[in-house]
């Protein structure tokens, strides 16, 4: 058998920049190696700021995830300053974090990962007709008329006939591994671009409640949005208004509909094709799943009243949930044995994140390069453990918690939809396990938010407006020193932001984003991290074609450190990567 390893850099269709080395012998994986190859400097930022502000500077670690650094980084502050925020204030955050999940989980299924699974030049060969009748035969959803479906297949053969794919270009089309009829890939086609218009609208939510979209306002303490019993029109009130209540419940409810009749009944259409892909040994990674917790019922920091529960899987053994501590040392450390940092006690052992440092010590080699030394330092991402264990969060470890934790609606519909596909249990540790788990959570977090709505209109109907708390503004009040630990369950897995506070300012800050969890290096005791778990043992069609580890790799969604370029501790310039 000959070895080779199989470079793919930059990996498209993520935010930020990843590559993936592949050694492999004859087609199979033995080896993989995932290497961030952009610094966040955000950590470094926020030194000597007051915590107040630290939101509008964290928030801009990511310009997908819109939303969850904001909550995280004023979770954080209220944390160390011991400050609730009143009952309306959370339901509004439940409500922006839903609308989070749903929005970033039907833009990555059409428009990042979808494309691994539908070949959207075969959609040209498609009989409209029999695409309609397919497409009505497993949803109501209304544009599914023959016509419609003949109006997309034409836009398409435009593109192809043009040469200039555009959004549909650098994808391995042909590929054998791709197994929809061409009706099937017409009609996801047709939901990509349905889905395009639709993420415009659902946005809006964000821009009632935050000002705006991306990165909407936050603020410590509770929601920037006062609440007016009026209608304010033509008043120039910057509240939100009986009109913006309405539209949110619009919003609302055209989530829902996408979900119910779209993104649900194409995920298990695409994965009825797919079933290979739910087999043991096809993208598990480490078998070892973390969650936070989110989606308090009221203002409480009681973890008991989360939707989503705090806890550790190991093994995949769902009979027993870990208890997980934030705050203490053992629990929570990263390491950066194999990571381009340094600490000052060297780079084998681990750290909390409250003592946590961001000290750049990048030695490798300037790209472009050929290959890694993935015996030494390989990536900007860190390798995060808890009590020694590398640990996938993400969708797949949600629905799992949810799952063992006895969660009815997420055992409901993950039976149902594994009795649909006539699969086990075991089949969601899988690379397409993971991608269904995504679909699943978003309808669970879809329906739970008019609950969270119907709260916060009957507590406005009582007259309780009350979104803010006052007291937080006193700087003089704070202790000397205080430290906290804000968290959240972002789209892409459970995040946390670690603050320390001495004399009114920030002296640390670290955050330990999914993405960290997930793609970050071997430790120094040599295990893998999720995304080079997962990839081990694969076996790939055509090496020069590697469309299986992108199928494994997208399923993660990776979101990686948005940085624009490495410096040196003088603000000089190291390295500036271009793809060409």
């Amino acid at each position: 058998m000959s070895t080779q390893t199989i470079v793919v850099d930059p990996v498209t269709r993520i935010e930020g920049h990843l590559r993936i080395e592949a050694e492999t012998d004859g087609n199979v994986i033995t080896r993989a190696s995932s290497s961030g190859t952009m610094v966040r400097g955000i950590e470094i930022i926020l030194r000597g700021r007051d915590p107040r502000d630290a939101w509008a500077f964290a928030q801009r670690i990511c310009g997908v995830c819109t939303l969850v650094h904001g909550i995280a980084s004023v979770r954080a502050v209220e944390d160390a300053l011991k400050y609730e925020i009143p009952v309306n204030a959370q339901l509004i955050r439940n409500l922006m974090i839903a609308a989070q999940f749903v929005h970033d989980h039907v833009m990555h299924f059409y428009h990042l990962h979808a494309l691994d699974w539908v070949d959207v030049v075969s959609a040209l060969k498609a009989d409209p007709k029999a695409t309609s009748t397919l497409a009505q035969s497993i949803s109501s959803y209304a544009r599914s008329s023959p016509g419609y479906f003949a109006d997309v297949q034409n836009r398409v053969k435009k593109l192809v006939e043009s040469g200039q794919l555009g959004i549909f270009a650098n994808a391995y089309w042909g590929h054998p591994g791709y197994a929809l009829p061409p009706e099937a890939n017409l009609m996801a086609v047709a939901h990509y671009l349905d889905a395009l218009a639709w993420q415009r609208q659902v946005a809006e939510l964000h821009t009632i409640f935050g000002g705006k979209n991306p990165h909407p306002n936050f603020l410590v303490g509770g929601s920037p949005a006062a609440i007016s019993v009026h209608s304010g029109e033509g008043t120039g009130s910057t509240a939100v208004n009986a009109v913006g209540l309405q539209k949110v419940a619009e919003i609302i409810e055209q989530m829902r509909m996408f979900v119910d009749q779209v993104y649900v009944p194409d995920t298990l259409a695409i994965a009825s094709f797919y079933k290979d892909w739910f087999k043991k040994g096809c993208g598990e990674g480490t078998g070892n799943f973390l969650t936070y917790g989110d989606f308090p019922a009221d203002g409480s920091a009681d973890l008991k009243t989360y939707m989503i529960p705090r806890g550790a899987i190991l093994g995949r053994d769902l009979s027993r949930i870990y208890e997980v501590d934030l705050t203490k040392e053992e629990d929570i450390q990263e390491f950066v044995a194999h990571s381009w940092y340094d600490y000052d006690g060297g780079k084998v052992q681990g750290l909390h994140p409250y003592r946590g440092e961001t000290r750049l010590a990048y030695s490798g080699p300037k790209p472009p390069y050929e290959n890694l030394d993935t015996s030494a330092s390989y990536s900007w991402l860190k390798s995060p453990r808890w009590k020694g264990n590398a640990m996938e969060v993400g969708p797949l470890a949600r629905v799992l918690m949810l799952y063992a934790s006895g969660h009815e609606p997420t055992k409901d519909l993950a039976n149902k939809a594994l009795a649909q596909l006539d699969l086990p249990l075991e089949a969601m540790y899988s690379t397409m396990g993971r991608t269904a788990a995504r679909t699943l959570e978003c309808k669970i977090f879809a329906d739970a938010m008019p609950s969270w709505y119907e709260k916060l209109m009957a507590n406005i109907k009582a007259g309780d407006v009350r979104t803010f708390n006052e007291r937080l503004w006193e700087p003089s009040s704070w202790p000397r020193h205080a430290q906290g630990v804000g968290f959240t369950e972002a789209p892409r897995g459970a995040l946390a932001h670690w603050i320390v506070i001495d004399d009114e300012r920030i002296s640390n800050y670290q955050a330990v984003v999914p993405s960290t969890w997930n793609a970050g290096p071997r430790d120094a005791a040599g295990n893998e991290g999720p995304y080079e778990a997962a990839l081990k043992g694969q076996s790939l069609h055509d090496p020069k074609q590697p469309l299986e580890i992108l199928r494994t790799i997208h399923s993660f969604d990776p979101c990686l450190a948005c940085a624009v370029h490495v410096v040196d501790p003088d603000g000089e310039e190291l390295i500036r990567v271009k793809v060409q």
